[in-house]
């Protein structure tokens, strides 16, 4: 299937096309649009996009992040106030919304409004006027709105923190935009779009990803969504000029997966013991990286000198060099072997240690691990495990 680029909306899983399809269809109406998504999905630019595409797009639109704005001052920063109706105001202003007259609003975080604030808004909403801070008469504008949160609306009517006339109002049209963790196969399209244009417009010469770093980069959790992909990715282009980036680099920018997010959502086309094979090799990238750190400390607690200030113990002064150099010895060996192991070899290791660490309880040490119970029996049949 084609990739489907519109107004800097990149994708072409099934929901980001889903989505661009409820855009073109709402875009030419003047109905209002509900938009939800995790912070970082990008809520703004599906604002920009159905604003792009109305009858509007020679008329201002106008974005305000009403979670960034005190309460106090909101109502006059969206309605306006006449001089002298509080301390400062000076003279008469307008406000967001008779600036945006004829266009539209983008009212971002709306869960965040004020009830007194909602009533308003309502008001604007159903009879297109309202009144300034301070003022008598009621101001007549022509407005579109589109509303964004990330939080849940209907629960929040429910606890009585939101205005149930004004979330129907606003929940028109309703656009979900899916996380990165449901469009995994557009997180290499977005890979690509952000080193294109980054490293040209910063004049910098990038190596991309191996196979193997990009496979990580597409499963990884991306609590963040876009905005953290695209940080992340800009902060290598910047770090690695140059080179290529492999998994070893990449363990540098990215933790690996805690236990509770290995049971998120993976491609489908891939099996179960790709999948689970997956999550102990990126453990292992973790564990090698770990090695190194480990090692360095080794050699920095037991040859530091003597008049170093850290508080770990000065071994210098309690062992002989033979001493010192046994005890280094001994855990560079236990390292190498580790260091050196099999994947599989690791994966019984773990295996073999989660069930000891619980006791033998499957179901703990198949929680421990991320994988299922059922395969967690199978892994012990596999490696013949004596549990």
């Amino acid at each position: 299937m084609s990739e489907i680029n519109n107004f800097g909306i990149i994708g072409r899983s099934h929901g980001i096309q889903q989505m661009l399809l409820t855009i073109h269809q709402v875009a030419p109406t003047d109905i209002s649009v509900l938009v939800f998504g995790e912070s970082g999905t990008g809520k703004e630019l599906v604002a920009k996009a159905i604003h792009e595409q109305s009858v509007r797009k020679d008329k201002p639109l106008i974005v305000v992040n009403c979670g960034a704005i005190p309460e106090g001052i909101l109502e006059s920063e969206l309605f306006g106030h006449e001089k002298g109706s509080f301390t400062g105001a000076v003279g008469a202003r307008k406000g967001y919304f008779e600036l945006a007259h004829n266009g539209t609003v983008f009212l971002d975080e709306i869960g965040e409004m004020p009830l007194s604030t909602q009533v308003k808004l309502l008001r604007v909403l159903e009879n297109g006027d309202f009144m300034r801070v301070g003022g008598s008469s009621l101001q007549k504008v022509n407005v579109r709105v589109i509303a964004a949160t990330n939080k849940d609306l209907e629960r929040a009517v429910a606890n009585e923190e939101f205005r149930e006339d004004l979330f129907y109002r606003l929940n028109a049209i309703h656009i979900k935009i899916p996380p990165l963790r449901e469009r995994r196969d557009d997180i290499p399209l977005l890979i690509h779009k952000i080193e294109s244009e980054f490293a040209k417009e910063n004049r910098i010469e990038f190596g991309g990803f191996s196979e193997t770093a990009m496979n990580i980069l597409v499963n990884h959790n991306w609590r963040g969504n876009v905005r953290e992909l695209k940080n992340t990715v800009e902060s290598m282009i910047v770090l690695e000029k140059g080179r290529v980036i492999d998994e070893f680099t990449l363990s540098n920018y990215i933790k690996p997966p805690h236990s509770a997010d290995r049971n998120l959502p993976v491609p489908t086309n891939r099996s179960s013991d790709q999948v689970e094979r997956e999550f102990i090799y990126r453990a292992l990238i973790d564990l090698k990286s770990e090695i190194g750190k480990l090692r360095e400390d080794i050699y920095q607690t037991v040859y530091r000198p003597s008049g170093a200030t850290k508080s770990l113990p000065v071994f210098s002064e309690v062992f002989h060099e033979e001493d010192k150099r046994m005890m280094v010895d001994n855990l560079e060996e236990e390292l190498v072997d580790l260091e050196g192991m099999k994947l599989i070899d690791v994966e019984r290791r773990m295996i073999n240690q989660a069930l000891e660490n619980n006791n033998g309880s499957k179901r703990k040490a198949a929680k421990k691990l991320g994988i299922s119970e059922r395969t967690l029996y199978r892994k012990i049949k596999e490696y013949d495990l004596p549990f």
